[in-house]
């Protein structure tokens, strides 16, 4: 069996960088600086990301298996069950962007005018009511008691409503008519069960959510300033990253002094 090793580098290609031909500012990148304007900049305009976790693999088999599954009503033209269940009137939306829109690193894009920014998202997926709006989509999956019906005990409620409201502002930037309310199509998967037996069971819900897209432009005006200025952004003392880079740092200055006076 193959060793797997796991690769890390702190000097990204510039022109993934801020001001590279590659750089876009997408929904994640977003996120990072509403969490941390520090690990923003540094990520952004310096060129050294955050190191990243371990990959959701169970999770993207789950978006992949629920994308495939609404393709097949998509290319019918027909309600998926779960919109019937929830009395949504609605179909798979089609468009010949549709895959672009859903793929990481491209994405549904605009240029904002008042900054210069091309801002990006990738959507899981649109679905069209019969009035001719879009509904934006989003797959999850998890494990948890209970059924899942609302965002309201949810830690990332806060951060699942912007993830809507990007997607929305996005499609109407690009000239469509978007719902106000988006859905997550929630998979829950139940460890109650005496056995495993090679078979996880879920049970799938859907979620409302009013997207907020009040916020973004004023955010957007605020990143492109961050970005521009040449001052190190303030630490933000409830990044973990940022105080470990501080604790780190200084051990390793005192250490330094202390082999310096030998």
């Amino acid at each position: 069996m193959a060793t797997f090793v796991k690769k890390y580098n702190p000097n990204r290609n510039s022109d993934w960088n801020y001001g590279g031909a590659k750089w876009r500012l997408s929904r994640s990148k977003i996120d990072l600086f509403l969490e941390c304007p520090r690990c923003f900049y540094i990520d952004n305009k310096l060129g050294t990301a955050r190191p990243r976790g371990p990959a959701f693999t169970l999770n993207v088999a789950v978006d992949a298996l629920f994308k495939r599954e609404f393709d097949v009503y998509r290319k019918n033209g027909t309600p998926h069950p779960l919109m019937e269940k929830y009395h949504i009137d609605a179909v798979p939306f089609v468009h010949k962007s549709l895959d672009t829109w859903r793929e990481n690193f491209e994405g549904i894009e605009t240029l904002h005018k008042e900054t210069g920014l091309t801002v990006s998202g990738a959507v899981d997926d649109i679905w069209l009511l019969r009035d001719g709006k879009l509904v934006v989509v989003d797959y999850k999956a998890t494990a948890k008691e209970g059924k899942i019906e609302t965002l309201a005990d949810s830690a990332w409620e806060d951060q699942y409503r912007r993830q809507i409201g990007v997607y929305q502002w996005l499609l109407e930037q690009n000239g469509f008519k978007v719902s106000p309310v988006g859905y997550f199509v929630y998979a829950n998967g139940d460890g109650s069960l005496a056995s495993f037996d090679d078979t996880l069971h879920f049970e799938t819900t859907l979620v409302p959510c009013e997207g907020d897209t009040n916020w973004i432009e004023p955010t957007l005006i605020k990143i492109k300033a961050c970005l521009e200025s040449d001052a190190f952004p303030e630490k933000n003392y409830e990044c973990e990253f940022c105080q470990y880079r501080e604790a780190c740092g200084k051990k390793l200055q005192d250490i330094h002094k202390k082999n310096g006076k030998k």
